[in-house]
């Protein structure tokens, strides 16, 4: 579902910037606030976003970083630059997409996923005044002028094994990581976690589409849809998928096959995204991350001049993770997501972040 978004004609300071910023495929947006909008007058924040592989239309994880960033520009008035990756490119890339926000003026700049660690450290540190924030990363080596954005995604999968396990007739269960990564190991945990507290004889079938430095396995529907047939032909009726874009075609190979499937979606409900509307009476539900609220409080506290800083988590407890509730799916099983939400956030229950067997 990824886009190629051009640079709209928008006045930058320096010509550099301007070719830079062509160059990575960026869209600047004005901070006017349209006409009957809460928005605020222009506040002279520019703010730069970087797109992990999918970019913007992902009907996911990217999706769900800018609703954040509209919602900062409607809102606090703030101009926007968003730039978008590219399938198998380079670390050298994700740097000079980096650095042509900087060049025109962007601060702070955001980049959407664990795959820009090293290109912000890099660029960070070459420009100390610069504001950055990483979401779904944190190192001990990131200079100060970086934040971490991250999410207890463990904790929110782990209740998706619960609706996974409470709902599958077969016993049977499935599991697509789009890049077999430190981070989605963390999807895939709480997820078997979850399912085996209420079978713990389930059997939870494991599939990942690629392994760095491949991580075109977030973005080929495709290999999603092939995984999930895969999956479906072994006797799963229910198939979690945490894969960006990849996760659509799981989605459509879920809601097409025979019988009474489940699919569950992943970082934005799924089951109101424009391209996957259609499949809803078949989506079970979605482990929605709030990345546009860690994005909001992100912009408005660098706006308000009291930015953020060091490593902010948001788990289970303050709403950073969460089952979404379309379609009413859930309803028969709302005691057993509720009885599993008290267990972990009152911390009786220690959701691991990597396999368990």
């Amino acid at each position: 579902m990824r886009r190629s978004l051009k640079l709209a004609a928008v006045v930058l300071s320096g010509s550099l910037g301007m070719a830079s910023l062509a160059a990575c495929g960026a869209k600047s947006t004005d901070n006017t606030a349209s006409s009957g909008s809460s928005g605020a007058a222009a506040s002279g924040l520019k703010v730069g976003m970087a797109y992990d592989i999918g970019g913007r239309g992902d009907q996911s994880f990217n999706d769900s970083a800018a609703r954040g960033l509209d919602q900062a520009k409607s809102e606090l008035g703030v101009q926007v630059n968003e730039a978008e990756a590219k399938t198998g490119e380079a670390e050298a890339d994700k740097e000079t997409r980096l650095k042509s926000l900087v060049t025109a003026g962007y601060n702070p700049v955001i980049a959407v996923g664990f795959v820009y660690q090293s290109a912000v450290e890099k660029v960070a540190k070459e420009n100390p005044n610069v504001k950055f924030a990483i979401i779904d990363s944190a190192s001990d080596t990131q200079p100060s002028n970086v934040t971490s954005l991250t999410f207890s995604e463990q904790e929110g999968s782990y209740l998706a094994g619960v609706a996974a396990a409470s709902k599958s007739k077969a016993h049977h269960i499935g599991f697509i990581g789009g890049v077999q990564s430190e981070l989605i190991k963390k999807f895939e945990a709480g997820y078997k976690a979850g399912a085996k507290s209420v079978d713990p004889n389930i059997v939870v079938e494991t599939t990942y589409l690629t392994t760095p430095p491949d991580f075109s396995g977030f973005n080929d529907p495709g290999k999603g849809k092939e995984a999930a047939q895969g999956q479906l032909d072994k006797g799963a009726d229910v198939i979690y998928s945490a894969a960006g874009s990849s996760g659509n075609g799981a989605i459509e190979a879920v809601a097409t096959a025979p019988g009474n499937k489940w699919a569950i979606g992943v970082d934005s409900d799924q089951a109101q995204q424009p391209a996957l509307k259609k499949y809803a009476d078949h989506i079970l539900t979605s482990m929605v991350k709030n990345v546009n609220v860690a994005v909001f409080n992100y912009i408005k506290a660098a706006k308000d001049g009291n930015p953020l800083t060091g490593v902010k988590n948001f788990d289970l407890k303050s709403g950073g993770v969460q089952l979404a509730t379309s379609g009413g799916f859930l309803k028969d099983i709302q005691p057993k997501i509720d009885q599993a939400t008290t267990a972990i956030t009152s911390g009786a229950t220690k959701v691991p972040t990597a396999p368990q067997g």
